[in-house]
């Protein structure tokens, strides 16, 4: 019996020949944050210099500095704030998903597919139809009151505690068909809204105003704080509640501020430019296959990307059918729905 001790599994020598050092591993992560953020001013600038009405570059360029130029319009007014627009709804829609699929444990957790962006959808067409509020101001607070009440309700429908991926996108799904069958029918009795809303409700960047953006811009960046804030608790959380508490995360605490957190990007966004799905889902998972699970990685790559895949669609919708467009909710529909069904389909969803 040979008395050579094998080395610890935390020696060098017992590491896996494939395995990278974690500063390796660190700084592979950062060259490939560098590069999202050289591709997101890519799509920054296509998406102001591509549209329905094609321009050159000097027109473009013109259209950016001299308000005489014949392109101002269509450039400074009509696709630089939809530009900004897409940039803080995609950052907003990306934090939203890694955060909820951290805090559900789920890999199906999106705000589009459990309710949550139904539910402010909901709340804010009743404010438009029934209470006549129509400034982003007024209603972006019924959009916070509708994404609040569904996340609690799918997280109680869902099982509470005993939920699992399974149950929570069921009961998102159900109270998804319910609010949508609800706003498609005040849709139809309110003739007057009708117009207002038909292009807000499929998810649209376009005719986005500088009030708007305002407004929004406080709300995405404080959402966008507290959810990078809640990367190392949630790291904790994932563990389990016992080891959370041994490594100093309180559970409760860090539940309440991830859905706090969740509520204010999902209510922004939606009131915004209306409920846009799969982004939340989609991002959270390319993202994942980069950087693992970790948290601290995982959301400031979804803040980038998730504005890359949003501007993409959006100027794929935009080019497609020139000289009309195609709303972006119906493209990032369309990219999603395949992908979405792949990931029911695997093997570990469907045993969840």
């Amino acid at each position: 019996m040979s008395l050579t001790k094998s080395p610890p599994p935390e020696s060098p020598q017992a590491a896996s020949p494939g395995t990278r050092p974690p500063r390796g591993r660190n700084a592979v992560r950062a060259a490939g944050l560098l590069v999202s953020l050289v591709l997101l001013c890519v799509l920054l600038a296509l998406s102001v210099a591509l549209g329905a009405k094609a321009l050159t570059l000097d027109e473009v360029w013109a259209g950016l500095t001299d308000d005489t130029s014949g392109s101002w319009t269509v450039v400074h007014d009509m696709r630089l704030p939809r530009t900004l627009l897409g940039l803080m709804v995609g950052t907003a829609l990306g934090l939203a998903g890694g955060v909820m699929q951290a805090l559900t444990r789920n890999p199906l957790a999106d705000p589009g597919l459990l309710g949550i962006n139904a539910g402010a959808a909901a709340s804010v067409v009743t404010a438009l139809s029934f209470l006549g509020i129509t400034g982003f101001s007024g209603y972006v607070w019924f959009a916070f009151a509708g994404a609040a009440a569904v996340a609690v309700l799918v997280y109680t429908v869902g099982g509470g505690r005993g939920a699992t991926p399974a149950r929570l996108a069921l009961a998102g799904a159900a109270l998804n068909a319910a609010l949508f069958s609800y706003v498609n029918a005040v849709m139809l009795l309110d003739t007057s809204s009708l117009d207002l809303m038909r292009f807000w409700t499929v998810g649209s960047l376009a005719g986005t105003r500088p009030e708007i953006l305002e407004s929004l811009g406080w709300f995405v960046v404080i959402g966008t704080v507290g959810a990078l804030a809640l990367a190392r608790p949630l790291n904790a959380l994932a563990l389990g509640d016992d080891s959370a508490r041994a490594l100093g995360a309180r559970p409760a605490e860090v539940r309440r501020g991830a859905m706090v957190t969740v509520t204010l990007l999902c209510g922004a966004a939606t009131a915004a430019c209306g409920p846009i799905v799969f982004v939340g889902l989609m991002v959270p998972h390319m993202v994942r296959a980069l950087t693992g699970p970790d948290l601290r990685w995982m959301l400031p790559y979804c803040a980038v990307l998730a504005p890359v895949l949003l501007l993409a669609a959006d100027v794929a919708g935009r080019l497609l059918a020139r000289p009309s467009e195609l709303q972006v909710g119906i493209v990032t529909a369309v990219l999603g729905g395949p992908l979405f069904l792949y990931f029911v389909t695997r093997r570990k969803v469907a045993r969840a």
